[in-house]
């Protein structure tokens, strides 16, 4: 059965390293003949949480902005793939920022399949608070399920990523979607 999948490239670079890997995952999970749509959060408007509570017991932000849609499309989706670049040792802002505002509807997105892609110009031992903070999140979501981690290591330059494993790897995970 064809599963619904939902790519979030949180690369600010549209074409840049780990968006490259999220493109490989999609033609990968859509030769498997799953429905992929991919979104770039570099191109929504996506405030930061106020941490206000105004989401509450009626599940909506009061923020009117892009989130809303967003977070319907990860409660709706069967398989989640969560693409960072590593800053500073940690995923980058907008991927933190999206992260945050799950807070109405977190509970909500349950029984995922999840994937983490992060890219980094240094090795994967500089990589782990990346994806340990992933994780994090994916802990927090009812039954989730960390299917992959892939690690584009020692990558810097715009499509340096297609020399490395990580690339076959990003193709491969995108293909046992099932």
């Amino acid at each position: 059965m064809a599963k619904k999948v939902l790519i979030i490239s949180a690369s600010p670079r549209k074409g840049g390293n780990s968006d490259i890997l999220c493109d490989q995952f999609k033609k990968g999970a859509e030769e498997a003949g799953n429905t992929v749509e991919k979104v770039y959060l570099q191109q929504k408007k996506i405030g930061p949480c106020l941490a206000c509570y105004g989401c509450r017991g009626t599940g909506v932000c009061v923020q009117k902005d892009d989130m809303e849609e967003l977070l319907n499309k990860m409660v709706e989706a069967d398989v989640l793939v969560l693409a960072t670049p590593v800053y500073f040792y940690s995923m980058d802002g907008q991927l933190k920022t999206m992260i945050d505002r799950t807070l109405p509807r977190y509970t909500q997105i349950q029984n995922k399949d999840v994937y983490f892609i992060a890219t980094a110009a240094a090795g994967r031992r500089a990589m782990e608070r990346t994806m340990d903070a992933m994780r994090g999140f994916t802990d927090c979501l009812p039954r989730a399920r960390v299917k992959g981690e892939i690690y584009g290591e020692g990558v810097y330059q715009k499509g340096e990523v297609e020399n490395t494993s990580a690339y076959t790897l990003a193709f491969e995970a995108g293909k046992a979607v099932r």
